[in-house]
Parts: structure tokens; sequence; C-alpha cells
């Protein structure tokens, strides 16, 4: 009871600003460091060659993970409404339609379920879309590429370097009481 009284107040729409600029500066900053952590894997017989600025599909991968965690942390009416602002937000910076990233969100979401079944592990999930999306299992040694599955050993570093972009939803109910 006493911490309620200890937490600050936050708009949803504030929430929803520090989010999305936060993702995408963490985005920029931290894409150099996975693509080098993928090309210099030893666990491809082959260089993948991703390039730094190929930050795109990575970045829709990070919104769409940290987004469908937010029902995990927020209850029923506040998850809807930061998502919502989430939403405003992103498509403002991004210069696009609400309702096209919208369903583009939802295909990331939908795709990260469907490649992280039966695991409902967000960070896990993150780091099986990376290794989809760019394609990564033509890389790989001939038994992983004929099971199109991530080496282990190649999918745990990568989950403890996706860590670093998942949003500490924690950390704002402790300290924030959203409205």
């Amino acid at each position: 009871m006493f911490t309620l009284f200890g937490k600050k107040k936050m708009e949803a729409s504030k929430m929803a600003n520090i989010f999305v600029n936060t993702i995408i500066e963490t985005v920029e900053k931290g894409f150099p460091e996975i693509a080098s952590l993928i090309n210099e894997s030893p666990e491809f017989v082959q260089c993948p060659n991703i390039q730094e600025n190929n930050s795109d599909q990575f970045l829709m991968i990070v919104l769409a993970g940290n987004i469908a965690e937010i029902p995990n942390h927020l209850n029923v009416h506040t998850d809807q409404k930061v998502i919502d602002e989430i939403l405003n937000a992103t498509s403002f910076t991004f210069g696009m339609e609400k309702t096209e990233l919208t369903l583009l969100i939802n295909d990331y979401k939908s795709f990260l379920a469907k490649v992280n079944f039966p695991s409902k592990n967000t960070l896990y999930s993150l780091s099986k879309g990376v290794f989809f999306k760019y394609n990564l299992g033509i890389y790989q040694d001939e038994y992983f590429k004929n099971l199109n599955s991530p080496n282990p050993l190649f999918l745990k570093r990568l989950d403890e370097a996706m860590e670093h972009f998942m949003w500490n939803w924690e950390g704002v109910t402790e300290k924030y009481t959203l409205v």
C-alpha cells in the first residue's frame, strides 16, 4: 500500500514517446554489435555479411516483441492505451498510417510467435526472429541447415545480446502509475 503513494503518475502518451525514442536509439546504436556478432559467429560456415545499416527488420522485431510484452505487465485497460499511444508515436515517427503500422506490427508478432512455438518466451522469439528474418540458416553447417533450425550455441549468444533490446516494463510499473 505504501508503494502506491511513492509512484509517480505518467501519461501513456509520454511513456509511449519515451519507449519509441529509446527503442529506435537503442537499435540504431546496438544493431552494429548484433551484425558483428552474427558475422563473426563460428557456427556459420560462411559469413552472412549482415550490413550494419540493415536494421529495418531488426527494429520491427524489437518493436513487435516489446509491444507483445505489454499485456504481461500492465492491467487490461492501461495496456491497450499504452499500445495505442506507442502505435501513434511510431507511425508519426515513421511517417506512415497507423493502420498500416498496426498490421505490420501484428504480422511481426504472429511471425515471432510462430517461429518460437511452443515457447512463450519473448526474448527467445526475438533471437529466432532475427535468425529467420535474416535467413541465417543457409550459412550454417549441413546438419542445422537441413533442420532449418538455429545452432543452439549461436542462439544462446544471440539471446544474451537481445536482452539489451528488451524494455524493462517491470521497472516502469515499479516507479510509475500510467494514466
